[in-house]
């Protein structure tokens, strides 16, 4: 298995061309692949979760039949499934491409198998899942709140010993119960307490519920000081300056704060693909303004303060998202503002406008990058 949290592929040697067939199951979301009888080979270390699988089970249904079942951490796709002739060596090879996706796709591809004659016959009774679909409902516009770091990942820390993680927490917290006043707009949080995320794992979570909108929380640390106000970032190849560079270098190392190595997922070009961001890269940036004008002359921002750099927290293709940072902590003047609850109600507030504001377009179908 290869990937991570977003596209996992999984490859299986055979001796000989096995002939197969594959079943969607939920509660949890699993991939059932059946064989005919087989021996299995596998070795500890290639069955270790990895990306999107969180576990593998496999062994003999009867004296024809063997079975695998790929246990993952949400809804999925499986975008290609093939047997392959190996070019330089003899046997066969199962090459499965899954890609995480929303909790309404997998609702509808389970529909479709279920409508399917025999679609089922594979699974045992407890597994069948024809009978207790999972109703889709409809969609209302969803921002997921991304509170940074977790866990035993504290992130920055100013000199007093306030840490970056409860900062946000409090933060992300108080946006929440702002937008929540609102019955037009579904608010999530990819966390609610101190937990770890991968930064793989919070993006998956939005797409799991088609965010229209990812917001990630920030309160980072810098050697000068004097530096203080808010920031927003989008995403982009290439850093606006060397600033959101350094930035951007700083957050992409929280997983490895946790001991946790970031695993390149297959890449993949697709014309349809690449569409998909650059309109979800212009909702971005249509938010980031109306962020900006939402704050400038009500609290502190920085100079120029919509930047840009490689956030890998803000890559997913089809949510449109900016990183947030409410402040400094290196900074004894936003540290007090950032520990301040009437502040925080008062910024988060702020922020909700440019929300709603943003939700009001996006809904509608039309938006500027103004």
């Amino acid at each position: 298995m290869a990937g991570d949290e977003l596209r996992t592929r999984i490859v299986i040697m055979f001796d000989r061309e096995p002939e197969l067939s594959t079943l969607l199951l939920q509660h949890p979301h699993r991939l059932v692949i059946d064989l005919p009888k087989a021996s299995f080979g596998f070795d500890k270390t290639s069955l270790e979760p990895r990306g999107l699988v969180t576990n593998v089970r496999y062994g003999l249904m009867d004296e024809h039949r063997s079975r695998m079942i790929l246990t993952l951490r949400g809804p999925f796709k499986v975008e290609g499934l093939r047997v392959l002739k190996n070019e330089n060596a003899p046997g066969y090879r199962l090459v499965a491409d899954m890609v995480a996706t929303s909790d309404r796709e997998f609702a509808e591809a389970i529909q479709t198998q279920n409508a399917s004659t025999g679609s089922t016959e594979a699974g045992s009774k407890g597994d069948r899942i024809g009978k207790a679909e999972d109703p889709v409902p409809p969609h209302v516009f969803t921002v997921m709140i991304d509170p940074g770091h977790g866990g035993i990942d504290a992130g920055a820390e100013s000199p007093r010993g306030v840490k970056e993680k409860d900062v946000t927490l409090a933060f992300a917290r108080e946006l929440r119960d702002v937008l929540k006043e609102n019955a037009n707009i579904r608010v999530l949080m990819t966390r609610d307490d101190d937990r770890f995320l991968r930064l793989n794992e919070r993006v998956r979570i939005a797409r799991q519920h088609e965010a229209d909108l990812f917001i990630s929380v920030h309160a980072d640390t810098i050697n000068l000081r004097n530096i203080r106000g808010a920031t927003v970032y989008t995403i982009s190849d290439k850093a606006s300056d060397s600033m959101a560079r350094a930035m951007a270098e700083r957050e992409n190392k929280a997983d490895a704060a946790a001991g946790v190595t970031h695993e390149e997922p297959p890449e993949v070009t697709d014309i349809l693909m690449d569409l998909t961001r650059r309109e979800t890269h212009a909702f971005s940036l249509n938010f980031a303004n109306k962020v900006v004008q939402a704050l400038e002359g009500e609290t502190t921002l920085i100079n120029n303060p919509h930047r840009y750099a490689g956030f890998q927290v803000l890559r997913a293709p089809d949510v449109p998202s900016v990183l947030v940072e409410i402040g400094y902590l290196s900074n004894a003047e936003d540290e007090k503002l950032m520990t301040d609850p009437g502040w925080r109600a008062r910024v988060a507030g702020l922020l909700a406008e440019a929300v709603k504001r943003f939700s009001a377009l996006k809904s509608g179908g039309t938006f500027s990058k103004g």
